[in-house]
């Protein structure tokens, strides 16, 4: 059969452009774990240096987080209230305990879910449960987390009366407490170890909270406000704290779960020293909004919140799956081996 000179010339242009040499590509090989080894998980954590995908950019940001440590950078950790609701409470708990953050940033949920869940338990639920025959039973949901109305009217029983002395102290000295004074407050008032803001208190490690109303505590507060008008929080005071602790240090280093207002305060906060020398970002936002929560380090560094030098990686992805990770490779493992 004689071939069609039409169809051999379609196949050298089709093999020209598919079949193509091409350089080598420089790099380390991809390669997953080979569970012929067993189950070590140290080991599987370490393969995700050469498995790619968000895996490799995990290794990256284990990699950053110990040199942040190595090189005694002053770390910030921002995180989101859900943070607090689930789990990682407990890992950010151990971490103000062993004094291994030196500045802590949330919103009002982040503080007052940990002084609540010391009142009473918060219990997994499901993501499709019915809102309104939760409402029915006083019980409301955060993702797949259950917390029962009740615990927020134990949280006013605790709360009142420290907003009184504090108030007392106000009229008496006319000085006006600030939002990270009055964390501290309510972490040596509720004096339990299993709260994040009562090692806080202990170890003197700052917690700025710029949306200290949006939230249960911001409830409490109207509701004292409105029997006491000229009840006050000093903000104004706290950016000035929050903008100077960046000023002279060294090195810093920023770590960041979820984005919002905390991911802005701590990168807006290193603008005034020229940008942190290290960041890491754990979200699931996208930037293609323009919106700062799903921006890449890269947009802080043109802005001059991350240093044009840093190092500096964004992993996309759940931090309730993967902080707990990232911090067994790194401010526990490095813990564990002075001990």
């Amino acid at each position: 059969m004689v071939k069609n000179p039409e169809n051999l010339k379609n196949e050298r242009i089709t093999r020209k452009n598919i079949l193509r040499k091409s350089e080598e590509a420089q790099g380390i090989r991809i390669k997953g774990y080979d569970f012929n080894q067993g189950v070590n998980y140290e080991k599987i954590i370490d393969s995700f240096a050469y498995t790619g995908i968000q895996a490799s950019n995990l290794s990256k940001a284990i990699s950053i987080v110990n040199e942040m440590i190595s090189s005694k950078s002053f770390i910030y950790l921002g995180y989101t209230s859900n943070m607090v609701t689930s789990g990682l409470r407990e890992i950010i708990r151990y971490l103000a305990e062993h004094k291994k953050i030196d500045v802590l940033v949330t919103t009002a949920g982040g503080i007052e879910e940990d002084i609540i869940k010391c009142l009473g338990k918060f219990t997994l639920g499901d993501f499709r449960l019915s809102g309104e025959e939760l409402r029915k039973k006083g019980i409301n949901r955060a993702g797949n987390i259950l917390i029962p109305n009740t615990r927020y009217c134990s949280f006013e029983d605790f709360i009142m009366p420290i907003l009184a002395k504090i108030y007392d102290a106000q009229k008496k000295t006319g000085k006006i407490i600030t939002p990270s004074e009055l964390v501290w407050e309510l972490g040596k008032n509720i004096n339990n170890k299993e709260s994040i803001y009562y090692h806080c208190y202990m170890n003197q490690i700052p917690v700025f909270c710029p949306a200290i109303t949006d939230g249960s505590l911001g409830d409490m507060i109207y509701f004292f406000k409105s029997k006491n008008p000229d009840f006050k929080i000093d903000v104004a005071e706290d950016i000035w704290k929050m903008n100077n602790t960046t000023l002279g240090k060294e090195k810093t280093g920023i770590i960041i779960l979820g984005e919002g207002i905390i991911k802005h305060h701590i990168c807006n906060a290193n603008m005034f020293r020229n940008g942190a020398d290290y960041a890491v970002y754990i979200n699931t936002a996208q930037e293609f909004d323009g919106s700062d929560s799903g921006a890449l380090p890269e947009e802080a560094v043109s802005w001059g919140k991350i240093a044009t030098n840093a190092k500096r990686i964004k992993v996309y992805g759940d931090a309730s799956i993967i902080f707990p990770l990232l911090v067994a490779k790194t401010f526990a493992k490095e813990l564990k081996t002075k001990k």
